[in-house]
C-alpha cells in the first residue's frame, strides 16, 4: 500500500510540472478499459478520462483527457494542469452548470504487476468552460471504492455500490451517498424498503421524474479458503424520493419486475438515456468461473428499457 501511494505521488509530481492547458489534435486513444466516456452537456463532444491497459506483462494506468468531436469525427488530447491521479473503474457524471462540469469520484490504481490495488475516495470536478481541474474536499463521503455507479439527479450526485479489494480480502457495497451540488456536502442516504444486495458493475440511470433505476451487476463471495464464487445479478430496483433534492429528503427502495425480453445475465455493460423515456443497454460480459480459471463471454447486443411501460425489449439495428 505504501509503495502504491509513493508511486501515485511520483506520478502527481510529474503532473505538477504542467502549468498550462495544451490542446492538440491526435489519433484515437490507445487501447484501454474501465475509463469513463461522458457526453458534453452543451457541445457535440464526448469526454474520455482515465482507464487501464494490460499488455500481458505490465498494467498501465492513465489520467489522460481526450475529447471526441462527434460532427468532425476527430480526437484531441487536452492536457490540463493538476489533474486527478491516474485511475480506472471510477465514475464520471456531467452537470450542465456554468458551461458544463465533469465530476469524477473514486476508482482504483493498480501496481504494474497488477497484484496490488489502491482505491480512491476523492472527488474532482473539471470545469469544461475554463478547462480547469478542481479537487473538492468535503468530509463524510463514501469509503474508497471502484466499480461503483454515480448519476447526477436533482442537483445531487448519487453514488451506489462498488467494491474495495486488498491483497487479503474484498468487500462489496450497497450503500447510497448523495453529494449536494449547491452546499458541497455529503450525506449518507438511508432509504426505506428492501434494496439491492451489494454489487458493482450495475446499471444506474435516472428517470425523467428524478428517480433512479438499478439493474444487474456483479459480486463475489468466499465459499472456502482461496475459492470465490461470483454472482451475476439480474434484479431491478427503483430508488425514489418525494423531495426536491434537499438533504432531509426521504428516499425509498422498491423492486421492479419488468415484462418483455430481458437482457441475458451480464455485468459491466454501458447505459445511456435515450429519447421516448427509454434507457439503452449495450454490451457487457458473462464470466464462467472455474476454480482455477475464468472465461469471459462478451456481448455487443443492445436492449431498450421503456421506463413508462416497465418493459425490456431487444434492439434491432438497421445495417
Amino acid at each position: 500500500q505504501e509503495d502504491l501511494e509513493a508511486l501515485i505521488a511520483e506520478f502527481q509530481n510529474l503532473d505538477a510540472k504542467k502549468t498550462q492547458v495544451i490542446e492538440s489534435s491526435c489519433p484515437p486513444p490507445s487501447p484501454r478499459l474501465n475509463s469513463s466516456l461522458s457526453a458534453h452537456p452543451e457541445k457535440d463532444e464526448l469526454i474520455l478520462f482515465g482507464g487501464e491497459y494490460f499488455n500481458g506483462q505490465k498494467t498501465y494506468l492513465y489520467n489522460e483527457l481526450y475529447v471526441y468531436n462527434i460532427r468532425k469525427n476527430s480526437w484531441s488530447k487536452v492536457e490540463i494542469p493538476n489533474p486527478p491521479p491516474r485511475r480506472c473503474a471510477h465514475q464520471a457524471a456531467v452537470v450542465p452548470t456554468a458551461g458544463g462540469q465533469l465530476w469524477i469520484f473514486g476508482g482504483e490504481f493498480a501496481s504494474p504487476n497488477g497484484e496490488q490495488f489502491y482505491h480512491y475516495k476523492d472527488l474532482w470536478v473539471l470545469h469544461l468552460a475554463t478547462k480547469t481541474w478542481e479537487q473538492i474536499k468535503a468530509s463524510g463521503g463514501p469509503s474508497g471504492r471502484s466499480g461503483h455507479r454515480m448519476v447526477a439527479c436533482r442537483r445531487q450526485l448519487i453514488i451506489f455500490g462498488g467494491f474495495h479489494e486488498s491483497a487479503r480480502d474484498y468487500i462489496y457495497y450497497n450503500d447510497v451517498y448523495a453529494f449536494n451540488l449547491d452546499s458541497f456536502t455529503w450525506s449518507k442516504l438511508t432509504p426505506s424498503g428492501i434494496g439491492p444486495a451489494p454489487r458493482s458493475g450495475c446499471q444506474m440511470s435516472t428517470t425523467p421524474e428524478g428517480s433512479i433505476i438499478i439493474y444487474g451487476g456483479y459480486s463475489k463471495q468466499r465459499i472456502k479458503k482461496d475459492v470465490d464464487k461470483g454472482t451475476l445479478h439480474t434484479d431491478m430496483f427503483l430508488l425514489k424520493t418525494e423531495g426536491a433534492g434537499k438533504e432531509e429528503d426521504k428516499w425509498a427502495w422498491s423492486r421492479l419486475n419488468p415484462s418483455g425480453v430481458k437482457p441475458t445475465p451480464r455485468s459491466g455493460f454501458s447505459v445511456a438515456i435515450g429519447s421516448n423515456n427509454r434507457s439503452l443497454l449495450f454490451g457487457g460480459v458473462h464470466d464462467e468461473e472455474e476454480e482455477e480459471s475464468i472465461e469471459g463471454d462478451f456481448f455487443n447486443d443492445i436492449y431498450f428499457y421503456d421506463i413508462g411501460k416497465n418493459r425490456w425489449f431487444p434492439g434491432q439495428l438497421k445495417v
